[in-house]
């Protein structure tokens, strides 16, 4: 089933919408669907997780929302333009203005400081050289990291760097902040605080999306969508 439920006050403007998306993929004489026939909008502002069992699609699906592949039928909007058949430079560059991406692995840069991790998206951004370091120094500070921003990976702790990846996915202003198992490999305590940061940054206006195989988890988003087979439940 999706579990949804609205927000008072909260605006229903489609930020992404898959249109009746495929994904299949062929071995020799055999064809294997990630992905059937799917539709989904995600509206600005809403907090959706994605969950599934192991093989449901789930990973696939977070692919298409994050850009980071296309299907092999079906259309994709961002922003209610249609990037379906765009070619790979054209959708990496929107990776970069559109989507923060907040990865289980925490994937940094073990010799570089947090402030210069947080910055790395600006790299390729059009915003001044000049005023990196400072909007990095910004967005560590928004997650309660100003007294690490020297440190690296190495220094800090499984949920320290987890609130420097969230920092780095925020860098940008990003339309879609697409968190993957973001506590995967968190222990409790530091899996409620970025938990806590979250569900902060949604209620400050952000889209969110995570996707986990935690139901639990899940739940405590503000629309779910479970992926059985490739296909939503209904």
């Amino acid at each position: 089933m999706i579990k949804s439920s609205s927000k008072k006050g909260r605006s229903q403007i489609p930020v992404l919408r898959l249109e009746k998306i495929s994904k299949s993929y062929k071995t020799g004489s055999n064809v294997f669907y990630a992905l059937k026939d799917i539709s989904l909008t995600i509206n600005k502002g809403e907090f959706i997780s994605i969950t599934g069992a192991s093989g449901s699609g789930k990973s696939t699906l977070m692919h298409l929302v994050g850009l980071l592949d296309t299907p092999t039928s079906g259309k994709i909007f961002l922003e209610n333009h249609d990037i379906s058949s765009l070619k790979e430079n054209q959708l990496a560059r929107l990776r970069n203005q559109k989507i923060g991406f907040v990865f289980q692995q925490f994937n940094l840069l073990a010799k570089t400081s947090a402030v210069e991790n947080v910055a790395l998206p600006l790299l390729y951004s059009d915003i001044a050289k000049k005023n990196h370091q400072n909007l990095a120094i910004s967005m560590l500070s928004k997650v309660g990291l100003s007294d690490k921003l020297k440190n690296t990976p190495a220094q800090l702790s499984g949920g320290q760097q987890q609130r420097v990846a969230i920092a780095r996915a925020l860098i940008n202003s990003p339309k879609i902040i697409l968190a993957d198992e973001p506590t995967g490999n968190l222990d409790s305590k530091s899996g409620t605080e970025v938990l806590k940061i979250l569900k902060r940054l949604h209620s400050e206006g952000n889209t969110i999306v995570m996707v986990t195989h935690d139901m639990n988890l899940a739940k405590i988003a503000q629309r779910m969508i479970v992926l059985k087979d490739g296909q939503i439940l209904t």
